[in-house]
């Protein structure tokens, strides 16, 4: 399958975004109840293009860079957190699948708006048989698999000729099995579920060596030339993460500059809380925070793309450096949304506030394992000590 499709430009995918905002905005309450984005919401990111972002243009995708994909997040996650969460999850799994053989993204993108779930957690195991792999394991976290198509899995490989080694694979959501498990206190809308593989068949042409995708390596002769999939995996995926997290903090400024005017201070003589000092020492400390998150975020996603062109190599300072501004995004953003929070009242915890489900989305952003500051502070930290790193996941 060959398709061409006129790329559209970055103005023009963010402008998409943000034309988004209120549907998402509108189904965010029923997302998050119901655990799952709601079915509009995900046709809306479809028709928008959202989900191509990733793919190579002979299939109708856009090929983006991964400033776009912080840029058109930073909007989504204006609107849901969980919504942008969501795609930006399928973007990393959706350009895993463009380090597989040419025939193999046949397969997978011959659906229109083919969605990719997946994990980079190796809680499963395969083992050799006839032709393939055959995986047996249970997976956590993984977002948007309601509305997937397919699932990129990792295993560890129980080969009696070799030692244990972990792999990718892709797998059909046909033939897994969902657990409906997501019972969490934020980015509830994501539907991140676990899923079950029992004695699944995966052809060896799905089948990758993880150790070389880390490193950049890939089995793709059509995507070899193209810069957004010359860089390695983790650099990717920080990159096309922040975005998520920008667009938490900036919807958690928006929500509280809506609802200042005319506040009261309760139990003080504040007839307007723009009055209060506090509020200006607040308001200014928060929204710079929210500014060294972007700074952060663009220069992560500046990194990855610049190196994409020139070709030039990943040093380990360089990827330590990647998921240390992941981490810093992801702690300045926390910062200026507790403080947005604290500044909102008591009135800020009923339901329909949007402020206090931005606060535990950006809660649970931070406590990602590959997300959190301090996990990727120390990291970056060891690397400059001299160390070396203390995770392949770098």
């Amino acid at each position: 399958m060959v398709l061409t499709s006129e790329i559209p430009t970055k103005e023009d995918l963010v402008g998409r975004a943000a034309d988004l905002v209120p549907l998402l905005r509108e189904n965010a309450a029923w997302s998050e109840e119901n655990r799952r984005l709601h079915d509009k919401s995900v046709d809306a990111l479809a028709d928008a293009g959202v989900f191509r972002l990733r793919v190579p243009q002979r299939y109708g995708g856009y090929e983006a860079d991964t400033r776009t994909l912080v840029e058109v997040a930073t909007e989504l996650g204006r609107a849901d957190g969980s919504a942008s969460w969501t795609a930006s999850v399928y973007w990393i799994p959706t350009w895993m699948t463009c380090l597989f053989p040419d025939a193999v993204q046949d397969e997978v993108f011959a659906t229109p708006d083919a969605r990719v779930c997946g994990t980079l957690s190796p809680t499963a195991t395969a083992t050799p048989t006839d032709g393939g792999i055959v995986v047996n394991g249970k997976w956590g976290f993984i977002t948007g698999a309601w509305h997937s198509q397919w699932q990129e899995i990792i295993a560890i490989l129980l080969d009696p000729d070799g030692e244990p080694a972990p792999i990718m694979a892709l797998v059909p959501m046909s033939d897994l099995k969902i657990v409906d498990d997501w019972h969490t206190t934020g980015l509830k809308g994501t539907g991140s579920v676990s899923t079950i593989a029992e004695n699944v068949f995966v052809p060896r042409e799905r089948v990758l060596p993880l150790g070389a995708v880390l490193q950049g390596s890939h089995a793709s002769a059509a995507n070899a030339d193209t810069p957004i999939y010359r860089a390695p995996l983790l650099p990717v995926a920080a990159a096309s993460s922040v975005g998520t997290v920008v667009g938490l903090a900036k919807a958690a400024q928006e929500a509280f500059f809506e609802r200042l005017p005319g506040r009261k201070i309760t139990y003080t003589d504040y007839d307007d809380q723009r009055a209060a000092p506090i509020t200006h020492l607040q308001v200014a400390e928060a929204v710079m925070k929210v500014d060294e998150a972007q700074f952060h975020a663009h220069r992560l996603a500046d990194l990855v793309d610049a190196k994409g062109v020139d070709g030039t190599p990943w040093t380990i300072e360089d990827r330590a450096l990647a998921r240390a501004d992941l981490g810093a995004v992801c702690k300045r953003a926390k910062e200026a949304v507790d403080i947005f929070a604290t500044a909102s009242g008591g009135s800020s915890i009923y339901s329909d506030v949007p402020i206090q489900r931005i606060h535990r989305d950006v809660e649970a952003v931070n406590l990602h394992a590959l997300m959190h500051p301090n996990t990727n502070a120390e990291l970056y930290g060891r690397v400059l000590c001299g160390l070396p790193p203390n995770t392949l996941y770098i």
